[in-house]
């Protein structure tokens, strides 16, 4: 074989050998993601108390599109109760960015809700921050924002 050729396949398996480990570990980190946020959606339909504990960090902060912001406890207790009932919820058009121990995730909500008792459909963005404390992806905080009327002409 060419001894530039074998030099120049060396390089290419060196450096593959070094970058694919990362693409993996970071696949599998948006992977989970996924999942987590798939969970969190139906703990906030199932209204489940275990799972939105299990799945929210202690320090998190809940800011809604009306600029409420609630903690872990206050976010739970909300639904558990059913103060805020979402009787559905889709998430669309959804992304994903991990850096080391940080995901920001960013989707569209559309839910049928029942706020107070009060039927409700509505149509949010919403950015989520997870971190990875003690190997565990954690919801640390969401921010949800009204979409801005169409402008007409």
């Amino acid at each position: 074989m060419n001894p530039s050729l074998k030099s120049l396949l060396l390089s290419v398996s060196l450096l593959a050998s070094l970058v694919s480990p990362q693409l993996l570990a970071a696949d599998k980190d948006t992977d989970t993601v996924s999942k987590k946020v798939a969970a969190l959606r139906l703990a906030m339909i199932d209204a489940d108390a275990k799972a939105l504990k299990a799945l929210s960090s202690p320090l998190l902060s809940y800011g809604h599109s009306g600029g409420h912001i609630e903690n872990q406890a206050e976010f739970i207790e909300k639904i558990v109760s059913g103060k805020s009932d979402f009787v559905t919820m889709d998430l669309s058009e959804q992304t994903i960015s991990i850096s080391g121990d940080t995901a920001l995730v960013r989707h569209i909500l559309n839910a049928d809700i029942k706020d107070g008792g009060v039927a409700n459909t509505i149509k949010l963005g919403v950015l989520l921050v997870w971190q990875k404390q003690q190997g565990e992806w954690k919801l640390l905080a969401r921010q949800a924002f009204k979409f801005p009327p169409p402008v007409t002409q």
